[in-house]
């Protein structure tokens, strides 16, 4: 069994909750309404080893470092240290969103198109919404072809306000 510790921070568009594991590295980072889909992630990507949930204030520095971000410090997350569960292509779509700059999107096509995927824009959306740590790993810089905010589990009025706050929209 393993041990991850959580944390819950209060933002201006909700409640999250950070998820780190002993190493103080982010697993998952939610909002609390989505608390059950957290648990059922847990249970299907960690079925060889079961996670234990155990409260913490402030694991490793990420909530306040979350808290920065949230205050205006944008670059606050860049850094971040995550290790998310998932399959070698979600693992690299999650590695090139990191690489989006804050202040910027991309659509679902130029993202599989960086991936070196061109035809895979389908697949990108399909591990952009499997992506346990939003905002860290920013899924909400990914748009539809046409410049639409689409597809963000969090909701279209948080991604707009992620956008908003990081500068991308007025």
């Amino acid at each position: 069994m393993q041990t991850f510790l959580l944390d819950k921070i209060a933002t201006p568009i909700g409640e999250l909750m950070v998820v780190a594991d002993e190493d103080h590295h982010l697993r998952a980072l939610e909002w609390r309404e989505f608390e059950g889909k957290l648990h059922r992630m847990f249970e299907r990507r960690y079925r060889d080893s079961p996670v234990r949930l155990v409260p913490s204030v402030n694991p490793g520095g990420l909530s306040d470092m979350l808290q920065r971000y949230f205050a205006g410090e944008l670059t606050a997350i860049d850094s971040l240290p995550v290790a998310a569960a998932g399959t070698e292509f979600q693992q690299q779509v999650w590695k090139a969103l990191r690489d989006i700059p804050c202040g910027d999107v991309m659509s679902y096509g130029q993202l599989a198109a960086r991936l070196g995927r061109p035809t895979a824009s389908r697949a990108v959306g399909m591990a952009n919404g499997a992506n346990p740590i939003c905002i860290v790993v920013p899924c909400h810089r990914v748009i539809g072809a046409g410049g639409a905010l689409t597809g963000y589990a969090g909701g279209i009025q948080r991604k707009q306000w992620l956008l908003i706050h990081e500068g991308y929209l007025s």
